[in-house]
């Protein structure tokens, strides 16, 4: 199954990207997913559903950690196929 993921970190700050956005950011883009795209209101990547989910809970943790106090996620399926 392949899922995409969407997601954004807050709080907010529109003069320099805060902690957790990076971290996340790395997450996201160090995971073997596909079709990454980041932007600063808004991040979007794809992937079979072991490594999306994996990515998931890493970045859950870490931008937590780094701290986020607010992650709106969601996760749709978006065909089949190796998961």
């Amino acid at each position: 199954m392949r899922l995409r993921v969407e997601f954004t970190t807050e709080p907010f700050d529109l003069d320099e990207p805060p902690r957790h956005a990076l971290v996340a950011r790395d997450v996201i883009e160090a995971a073997d997913l596909d079709a990454v795209d980041v932007g600063p209101f808004g991040n979007t990547a794809e992937g079979g559903a072991d490594v999306v989910l994996t990515a998931v809970d890493d970045l859950l943790r870490k931008a937590l950690e780094a701290g986020a106090t607010r992650i709106s996620l969601q996760v749709n399926v978006v065909g089949e196929g190796k998961s």
